[in-house]
């Protein structure tokens, strides 16, 4: 009875367009009404504090905020424009000059906001217009923009792996290291497919740039080229944990911004302070939300009923089990954000993966790459949605344009999946 209103009342909310952290609030409660049948409502609802202050006191979630301000900080310190500009020196006068850029630039800047809706909207207002002139229509250039900004997720520091991390009590800087590969993979992908794409338009490439033209770009890019050095490069070498590199990329942003760039002016700080803070509240409460779902499942024992007949249906073989895993998280992808997927999925294919020698590292990797795909795919993607916006196309429009990325990065997802040493060869 737990299980149906659980599911029953979510997917209902769900289809009436109620946010996702209501939708995953209410049916908890709603089933933890009828688990808690007989008892005061007031028992029940108490443990509610409790669930949320335990779901997001974790230190290592303390990494989002600061993230987030990070790439904030960067974000208006405009070094989206310094990396575009240096993008476009180097292979912005080939055919198809500006989609390269456009996903190179999408790798760069995704190891600085570690969020894939945030790459959309730094580089999409430049990039977008830019790939409409050069002859892209206008849905394949905002598919593009919103496919490259998935890649956000992947690529190190992200704040996805953060999450999975303290889900399944994995090693974040191992997480790191393990998305390093498939991102940049995932990116040559996109390439390929926008290449493919345009390679019957009529695309008018960028002029050559010089040698001296090309090292002035990049002097200018220099100080935000290096924040993920500084970031990636502090983690691995052990000098501090991922959430204190999120604190110093904090630092370090506010340093490139005020005394380098001069772009950030401190009169701006508080903007920009509320404006991370509304982002983290937002994942917060999403966080909390799902949290309380997964603690639902477990205590209805519904998490452990599933597990069980996922690990009958795999037969014992990882590979009809990662089949399981992508097939239900591309669909899931759809329909929910990245965050509530992982509190929802995760404790379930965990022990089933463990039965199975899976990696754990692996798991996530598989996981993060399956739920970057899900912020291009229709109806919920988020990545789609921005892009819409800055390009002025609709929805229906951009479905259409983003088919050919989609089975490029499909086509990603299946090597990244069924070959682990692309995701642990640097862990």
């Amino acid at each position: 009875m737990t299980a149906t209103v659980l599911f029953v009342s979510f997917a209902l909310l769900l289809l009436c367009g109620v946010p996702i952290a209501a939708c995953l609030g209410v049916s908890s409660v709603a089933a933890m009404l009828v688990q808690g049948a007989g008892h005061p409502v007031s028992t029940i609802m108490s443990s509610l504090p409790r669930l949320f202050s335990a779901s997001t006191s974790k230190f290592v979630l303390l990494a989002i905020p600061f993230f987030i301000l990070a790439g904030n900080i960067m974000e208006k310190a405009q070094i989206s424009q310094k990396l575009i500009r240096l993008a476009e020196t180097c292979v912005g006068h080939l055919k198809g000059g500006l989609a390269i850029v456009c996903v190179i630039v999408a790798c760069f800047f995704a190891a600085i906001s570690g969020s894939g809706p945030a790459t959309v909207a730094a580089l999409g207002l430049v990039l977008i217009p830019g790939m409409i002139r050069s002859g892209y229509s206008p849905a394949f250039s905002a598919a593009l923009m919103g496919c490259a900004g998935a890649i956000g997720v992947i690529i190190p520091p992200s704040i996805t792996f953060v999450v999975y991390g303290s889900i399944a009590d994995t090693s974040i800087g191992d997480l790191f290291k393990s998305g390093i590969l498939p991102g940049l993979i995932m990116g040559t992908a996109l390439i390929i497919a926008a290449l493919w794409v345009g390679r019957r338009m009529d695309l008018k490439p960028l002029f050559k740039c010089t040698a001296r033209e090309r090292w002035m770009a990049f002097k200018d890019a220099f100080w935000g080229l290096l924040m993920p050095v500084i970031i990636l490069g502090g983690i691995y070498g052990g000098i501090f944990t991922p959430t204190e590199a999120a604190a110093v990329a904090v630092v370090y942003g506010l340093f490139v911004g005020v005394v380098i760039y001069k772009t950030v002016r401190w009169k701006e700080l508080m903007a920009i302070l509320v404006d991370s803070a509304s982002t983290t509240a937002t994942v917060m409460f999403i966080t909390a939300a799902a949290s309380l779902f997964a603690y639902v499942l477990t205590r209805a024992r519904i998490n452990i009923a599933i597990s069980e007949a996922l690990a009958s249906l795999t037969g014992g073989s990882t590979i009809v089990f990662f089949l399981i895993v992508n097939v239900i998280l591309l669909i899931a992808g759809c329909f929910l954000d990245s965050t509530s997927a992982l509190y929802i999925f995760t404790p379930l294919f965990v022990p089933v993966a463990q039965a199975l020698g899976v990696d754990m590292i692996h798991l996530g990797t598989v996981m993060i790459v399956n739920l970057a795909i899900g912020l291009f795919t229709p109806p919920v993607g988020v990545n789609l949605y921005v892009a819409c916006g800055v390009a002025k196309v609709d929805l229906k429009q951009i479905s259409r344009g983003v088919i050919p990325l989609l089975i490029a990065s499909i086509i990603v997802l299946l090597i990244i999946t069924y070959f682990p040493a692309i995701s642990l060869v640097l862990v």
